[in-house]
């Protein structure tokens, strides 16, 4: 039977699905997960209400978050992704031939799960292919961990046996039995993390594909995370992060915009409507050497031909430029908030 399915990005405003369909709904150690069928966006989730991504705008999202960042770095091998456990920013990172390695960070094993289930199309199979690995546990504690020489091995082995225990435990209908899999596959993941490996490992790409910065994923969105993260990048990292929308989170958006300017030499913010975020959604990519807005029109195209990537649905050349344009109205809305010298 169809509900409503409403979302609220503030206290004075409300916006959703009249006709929406429940399809599953999950508690995981760390958060409530729902799978929820809708006639304009098709199957979405969200986690504790709040809308994470659907099959029928996902791409605007991923495309925007990987693919002005990577076309910016001259060959991108190596890509971190924090979050991300829907595996669509992996699916398009995977679209550069020079990647050789990606690490998809996921706290939650339930995400990976429940979402490969319900939104096959989003990861792609991205989660099968062995250039990504996929490390179920906390995103913080992964970065401290590779900062130091480790973590770089804590990858797809304990991923997996994090989701098969889990699935084990969800075929013999116990939600609690399933919930502990989860903990204890993160726990020994964690562990691992701390123990593992050698060399210091450094990422040409990192993409924020987290939760909201008011959400438990807050820390990550902090001048003292950045500056851990550096010591996993390369001179030439661009990173890829979402802010929020500017009319609804203006005073939070130029917040973290203000921070990644006292901590990386070259930020830029990126501007597109997202349906299931019902809004202009802003993005940034920050860098201390590379500037995706400078990228010419020719250049950019030159690049996706060399790379072969003509399967995108919403980023191309065209829209480069536009991406980064925000219009007077987002400048004046963003102005009353940012530091005189942004």
């Amino acid at each position: 039977m169809s509900a409503p399915l409403l979302f609220q990005p503030t206290a004075d405003a409300v916006y959703g699905f009249p006709n929406a369909l429940l399809l599953a709904r999950v508690d995981s150690p760390y958060q409530r997960i729902e799978v929820w069928d809708t006639p304009q966006l098709g199957q979405l989730f969200t986690l504790d209400g709040r809308p994470m991504t659907s099959t029928g705008d996902e791409f605007i999202y991923h495309e925007c978050m990987v693919h002005p960042a990577a076309l910016a770095h001259p060959s991108p091998k190596t890509a971190l992704v924090l979050g991300g456990g829907d595996g669509g920013a992996a699916r398009q990172l995977l679209k550069h031939p020079s990647i050789e390695r990606i690490v998809v960070a996921e706290l939650d094993a339930e995400v990976v799960r429940m979402t490969r289930e319900y939104l096959p199309e989003v990861q792609g199979g991205a989660f099968d292919d062995p250039r990504v690995e996929l490390v179920i546990g906390d995103a913080a504690h992964y970065v401290a961990g590779a900062a130091h020489g480790g973590a770089a091995q804590a990858g797809t082995a304990h991923a997996t046996t994090a989701l098969a225990t889990a699935e084990t435990a969800r075929a013999s209908d116990s939600a609690h039995a399933a919930g502990q899999a989860v903990a204890q596959a993160h726990a020994a993941t964690t562990a691992s993390a701390s123990a593992a490996a050698t060399a210091t490992m450094q990422f040409d790409l990192v993409v924020f594909d987290l939760t909201p910065p008011d959400s438990p994923a807050a820390g990550l969105y902090t001048p003292d995370f950045y500056m851990q993260l550096k010591r996993v990048m390369s001179p030439a990292t661009v990173l890829s992060l979402h802010l929020g929308s500017p009319y609804f989170h203006a005073e939070r958006v130029a917040g973290l915009l203000d921070d990644l300017r006292d901590t990386f030499a070259i930020v830029r913010t990126m501007h597109t409507f997202i349906p299931l975020y019902g809004s202009l959604w802003m993005m940034a990519t920050a860098s201390d050497t590379l500037d995706p807005a400078s990228l010419a029109v020719e250049t950019l195209a030159e690049r996706l031909a060399a790379r072969r990537i003509a399967s995108l649905k919403h980023y191309d050349p065209a829209l480069h430029a536009g991406l980064f344009s925000a219009s007077r109205s987002v400048r004046d809305k963003l102005s009353q908030f940012l530091k005189p010298s942004s």
